[in-house]
């Protein structure tokens, strides 16, 4: 990933939560905060509801491929934790790609600016 560090660290998570914006989707959960460093950091997280270890595991995968096509058009210097949600495992990655594109881009360059995203987006399967 080109301008993207991976989240390690738990603390980094839970500023991300407690104190970053939200935007949900039928899917995602996605929290971003402003980190004022040159990169990105990008956190993933799938919890068991989503299913087993093979069925988290492609989640996991799918919102890296999606970010790693998504990841130029986003403003540089945001803190985001992405949380797979149980619908994930049915949808294919092309429709997760084209959501980041067309609704959670805007939502982080929102989020960056300062002001407060829409609330929920809808998407397409």
């Amino acid at each position: 990933m080109l301008y993207t560090e991976i989240m390690t660290q738990n603390k980094d998570f839970q500023l991300c939560y407690k104190k970053g914006k939200t935007v949900i989707s039928q899917n995602i959960i996605l929290y971003a905060r402003k980190n004022h460093l040159p990169v990105n950091r990008l956190g993933i997280t799938t919890s068991k509801k989503v299913g087993n270890a093979v069925c988290r595991s492609r989640a996991r995968r799918l919102i890296r491929q999606a970010w790693r096509e998504n990841e130029i058009l986003a403003p540089v210097g945001l803190d985001i934790v992405i949380v797979a949600r149980s619908h994930i495992t049915e949808i294919k990655s092309g429709v997760l790609s084209r959501y980041l594109r067309k609704y959670g881009m805007s939502a982080l360059e929102q989020i960056y600016q300062g002001s407060v995203p829409q609330p929920k987006y809808k998407e397409k399967s």
